[in-house]
């Protein structure tokens, strides 16, 4: 079973692949059976109005997904916070009218049920941040946004797991108190687990924070010449052997689209 994190920056081209890049194909290179997605789109004229996780889906053939926005509108811009009636599941229908949104996704060749979204407010803040544009990377002032986890679960070859997604907070500390609530959240649910995503948390730190294991030390950001792990893939309740596995087969993709490389690796059931 094949588990994937990657924050996609709305599908931006990294600098200097110009403009032409697919992202269906970027992500059919990482043959995930499952895979959460960070800073998706939808309807957004920045990325031609398109339904980014649904592309995903649709071309990875997964026929499990949920889609949750953090916000309306368009970060950096104009917008307001979500709520839970504009998540998105595989089976709705969507609306042509539907107003822009930004968030993250969920996709899953397995049947998701038990699905739930847990909504963090924006750190009241803003920190200076490095920023793509058209002439390279800029530092600016930018404010947090409210903050979105999608929680599931999943019926797998390694029978049924909760998994989770999500894209924490750039504020030092508002983004320990999260991933903290979150785990707690997921354990309460008495199954092996898995949470994977951005958590703008370095290296050893969300395994420190939450008490779970990393299946996946790796630098992961920036995407040309990685040096610094935000996005991590935790678990809890599986056997140590299955643990070591997922360890030892790990990988970071650096693909044609994203400030971030995807993070990859795969588990078997070692009991």
């Amino acid at each position: 079973m094949r588990i994937a994190t990657w924050n996609l920056l709305h599908a931006t081209p990294i600098i200097g692949a110009g403009n032409e890049v697919n992202l269906v194909e970027q992500a059919h290179k990482i043959r995930a059976d499952i895979i959460g997605v960070q800073e998706v789109d939808r309807g957004q004229p920045r990325s031609d109005h398109t339904h980014q996780l649904q592309d995903i889906a649709v071309g990875l053939e997964l026929p499990y997904w949920v889609f949750a926005p953090a916000v309306i509108g368009t970060p950096g811009e104009q917008w307001e916070s979500a709520d839970d009636s504009s998540v998105h599941l595989h089976s709705d229908e969507l609306s042509e009218s539907t107003s822009p949104h930004y968030g993250n996704g969920l996709a899953s060749r397995y049947p998701l049920d038990q699905i739930e979204v847990m909504r963090f407010k924006a750190a009241p803040m803003s920190l200076p941040l490095a920023v793509p544009s058209d002439d390279g990377w800029r530092m600016l002032k930018v404010a947090d946004e409210p903050r979105v986890a999608i929680i599931a679960r999943a019926q797998t070859p390694l029978g049924p797991m909760t998994i989770a997604t999500t894209h924490l907070s750039f504020v030092p500390g508002f983004n320990i108190k999260q991933l903290r609530a979150l785990s707690k959240a997921l354990a309460k649910r008495e199954l092996p687990s898995l949470l994977f995503g951005d958590f703008n948390l370095i290296g050893k730190l969300p395994q420190r924070v939450t008490g779970w294991d990393s299946l996946a030390h790796l630098p992961t950001y920036p995407v040309v010449k990685p040096r610094i792990q935000f996005d991590h893939i935790l678990a809890r309740g599986l056997s140590s052997e299955t643990i070591k596995s997922a360890r030892g087969r790990a990988q970071r993709m650096a693909l044609g689209i994203s400030d971030h490389c995807a993070l990859v690796t795969e588990l078997e059931n070692k009991s």
